[in-house]
């Protein structure tokens, strides 16, 4: 999995320092250039600019020829440190108002008496290091400037629009060259561009950002999905619940949400009326954040007894998160989204068995989907963290206690985990499981969390053996995670090639000419009676035209059918990703058909 970069690393000190000399190239190629923030990233760097004139990238090259005259002129990168007014009048005296602005702040907030700067050539900058100690120790082949885009300053929208300079940086030229190419597959496999290419889904303005719409082909991925999860449930021994997108925010206060996650919700809806001339809010409602408050009031709608637990609830929810506009992302990072919901109501001895089982649902469908680079993450509360009385219900005791029970069940798990502390939900601890995606990158995919103080702030109880009232405890779990997240693992892991069970089209009929036309539509209609997306091409392109436009749209399964076929009764069948073709019947085809269907595999009987 991906490391933090050590600060002290030569890796970071490389970056770090062809930032300074990217901005003192920028600073020669636009005279007159302000400066804000250049620091190290995961995989290079990059620096933000105020800039005179306009650049793009086509300025690049000319940039990173200026860059190399720099480094070879053997620069020495040296530091001072400077009293903070002295530090101050300098930065003034450069032109620089915005680093000036964040040294203001620096002294005021943390009540820094200096600041540090580092020279490197005519280049100064206000930075605390570290950096090479000259610019010949800069690989002069590791580094690539890739891209220009926008950032406002700070990442604050209200602030101004700086143009930044993303750039490349690795220790040799092969590690750069092998950066690059895992980039350019990436980009190969961007859920965003292959789901525009397989008009699986659209992010339209007018509907509002983070809000997708599922188009035909993406909607047959989403059903997939359910159908799959839904006979895993059922199999399990879940039960089926469907509950309202919203609900009275009186119910959130008392969840907790309201108090502990306001700012991730969006506003409350005021109903009002007016009496005697005045307006009155009579009721507030909320778009839900989360299902687990509609399952809770499920679980109290009539009385249960030890004898009805586990109680296992499941749902595909739709719920509504405020996410940061500048953390959206296609379908990875949205505000609308349908989570594989579900709440399992136990006893405190029958914690451990239930989350074993919901490990072991993650397990069949990782291995289902072939994912197999993945670990489970357990976040613990801080009880040291000043704020965690804000952040977390106080019930030290049962915290203590949740999460080693929890931690059990994860080494009977069998599947590698790590510890985080801090990160718990408020209501009890979580295990998050990361997934390393085919594109290197690593994501939450799914997230389950033991609940020990919601069923009790919202006096749900049930009859244990003793015929005392008891408050159960709760299990929150979503192994496929949201739709939109989810989808988008697919799309990048699948190239857009996805199995014969999951393609939304998952036969192409290709007929010659028109005279195989009536054949290649009783195929189909054959196909989809059998419950078999199948579809002719009924364009008048040649057949070698079709067969491209087949593998465009990466389909599966293309038949093409001539005058031989008709008379034989059968098909010719080209897989996608294949050059050999197989002649067999109609019938035969067909039934191939739904076994890889059913078992979900392409792989040959």
């Amino acid at each position: 999995m991906q490391q933090t970069l050590d600060k002290d690393s030569q890796l970071f000190r490389i970056r770090h320092s062809l930032a300074h000399v990217l901005a003192q190239a920028v600073q020669q190629y636009r005279p007159g250039t302000t400066l804000g923030f250049g620091p190290p990233i995961a995989d290079g760097f990059y620096y933000d600019f105020i800039l005179p004139e306009p650049i793009s990238s086509e300025d690049l090259p000319k940039i990173q020829k200026l860059m190399k005259k720099i480094i070879k002129r053997n620069q020495r990168f040296s530091q001072e440190e400077l009293p903070a007014e002295q530090a101050l009048a300098r930065l003034e005296e450069m032109g620089e108002p915005y680093k000036a602005e964040y040294a203001r702040e620096l002294i005021a907030k943390q009540g820094l008496s200096t600041l540090g700067f580092y020279t490197n050539g005519p280049f100064v900058d206000m930075c605390e290091g570290p950096h090479v100690e000259t610019t010949r120790e800069i690989p002069r082949q590791g580094y690539m400037l890739r891209s220009v885009a926008g950032a406002y300053w700070r990442g604050d929208e209200k602030n101004a629009m700086m143009t930044r300079i993303y750039a490349w940086a690795f220790e040799s030229a092969e590690e750069l060259e092998a950066h690059v190419k895992a980039f350019e597959e990436r980009q190969k496999r961007d859920h965003r561009k292959l789901g525009q290419q397989l008009d699986l889904f659209v992010i339209d303005q007018e509907v509002g950002r983070g809000l997708p719409l599922w188009l035909p082909h993406g909607t047959v991925l989403r059903e997939e999905l359910e159908k799959l999860a839904k006979e895993l449930e059922f199999k399990a021994g879940w039960q089926r619940v469907a509950t309202p997108h919203l609900a009275k925010s009186e119910l959130y206060h008392r969840t907790g949400h309201l108090p502990y996650y306001a700012e991730d919700m969006y506003p409350q809806m005021e109903l009002k009326e007016t009496h005697d001339g005045v307006e009155v809010v009579t009721e507030r409602y909320t778009l839900r954040p989360m299902n687990c408050p509609h399952h809770h009031k499920i679980f109290a709608a009539r009385p249960r007894s030890y004898r009805d637990l586990p109680l296992r609830l499941a749902e595909f929810g739709q719920v509504y998160r405020f996410e940061d506009s500048g953390s959206l992302s296609g379908l990875l990072r949205v505000r609308g989204m349908c989570q594989n919901d579900g709440h399992i109501y136990c006893t405190r001895e029958q914690i451990e068995a239930e989350f074993v089982a919901v490990m072991e649902m993650h397990k069949t469908l990782y291995e289902l989907f072939g994912f197999d680079d993945y670990y489970m993450r357990l976040s613990c509360w801080d009880p040291e963290d000043p704020k965690g009385k804000e952040k977390y219900v106080d019930d030290p005791v049962a915290w203590d206690e949740s999460q080693e029970v929890i931690r059990g069940a994860m080494q009977n798990s069998g599947i590698p985990f790590t510890e985080a502390l801090g990160e718990a939900a408020f209501y009890g601890p979580k295990i998050d499981f990361q997934m390393r995606t085919v594109t290197g990158r690593e994501e939450t995919a799914s997230t389950n969390q033991l609940d020990f103080a919601i069923p009790k702030r919202l006096g749900l109880v049930y009859t244990g053996s003793d015929g005392q009232d008891h408050h159960p405890y709760c299990i929150h779990r979503a192994p496929l995670g949201t739709h939109e997240r989810f989808v988008s693992f697919l799309i990048e892991h699948y190239a857009g090639a996805f199995p014969t069970w999951l393609a939304p089209i998952q036969v192409r009929i290709l007929p010659v000419s028109e005279k195989t036309l009536e054949y290649a539509c009783g195929l189909e209609q054959q196909l989809r009676g059998s419950m078999i997306r199948a579809e002719v091409d009924r364009g008048a392109e040649k057949v070698g035209k079709k067969i491209r436009n087949a593998l465009t749209h990466k389909i599966p399964n293309v038949l093409v059918v001539g005058p031989k076929e008709v008379e034989e009764g059968s098909v010719t069948w080209r897989r996608y990703g294949l050059t050999e073709q197989q002649n067999l019947s109609r019938d035969a085809f067909c039934s191939e058909m739904l076994r890889r269907i059913a078992v979900r595999s392409d792989a040959d009987s």
